[in-house]
């Protein structure tokens, strides 16, 4: 699980994507909007799939951040995937926890506006750590997931999942599965479909980037 304790304020990287590289050899991608130590800043924490592809969401959901002034923090694996493809939890989501507070410590994150995204193995991770976290993380947005595996459920966050109709590698039933799931489980989601293979639709995905400034609906 994810445990962010009180903080002291560190010094700010300015604006602009930078690259991260922690002592244990551990790396990120960070991008900074401008005027980001005047106001509080949504935040974007995205996971790649295997091999660290992401499926053309790197690139959508930096345009996001830069269209609405958020962070985006963009870690990588330790080994080609996540740990808990490998038999559990354990050094990647304590990397998580270790990136998300170093942003934190220097920069105002509004922690109503935390959202978790993925795509392929890094939407199963994300759906499986933002369902143990959903009071940290409001929102989860998964592209073409294959399943979610949560030690256990907290919170309520809004949920976005995609899913390719001719995806070859993780079939669109998987996506409907957790799909009907959560949503029979009482959480808030939304499931699209997109004529294509097992990629990230560019209109799906600034549809599910661009509802993250959206009110949530009443329950």
């Amino acid at each position: 699980m994810l445990w962010l304790v009180a903080h002291q304020r560190q010094p700010a990287l300015a604006q602009g994507t930078h690259q991260l590289s922690f002592a244990d050899g551990r790396k990120a991608v960070l991008h900074v909007p401008p005027h980001a130590d005047e106001q509080r800043l949504p935040l974007l924490l995205l996971l790649h799939g295997a091999a660290g592809q992401h499926g053309g969401g790197d690139h959508l959901a930096l345009a996001h951040a830069i269209r609405h002034h958020s962070l985006l923090l963009i870690p990588d694996a330790l080994s080609t995937s996540w740990d808990f493809l490998r038999g559990g939890f354990g050094a990647d989501l304590a990397f998580l926890d270790r990136a998300m507070l170093w942003t934190m410590q220097r920069y105002q994150v509004d922690e109503h506006a935390m959202t978790i995204a993925g795509f392929s193995d890094g939407a199963s991770y994300a759906l499986s750590v933002g369902l143990m976290n959903g009071r940290l993380f409001s929102d989860i947005v998964a592209f073409s997931p294959g399943f979610m595996a949560p030690l256990r459920r907290d919170g309520d966050p809004r949920i976005f999942i995609a899913h390719g109709k001719e995806d070859a590698v993780l079939s669109v039933q998987r996506g409907q599965a957790i799909a009907q799931r959560l949503a029979g489980e009482g959480y808030q989601v939304d499931y699209q479909e997109f004529d294509g293979a097992h990629i990230v639709s560019p209109p799906l995905a600034r549809a599910a980037f661009n509802r993250l400034a959206q009110p949530r609906s009443p329950d």
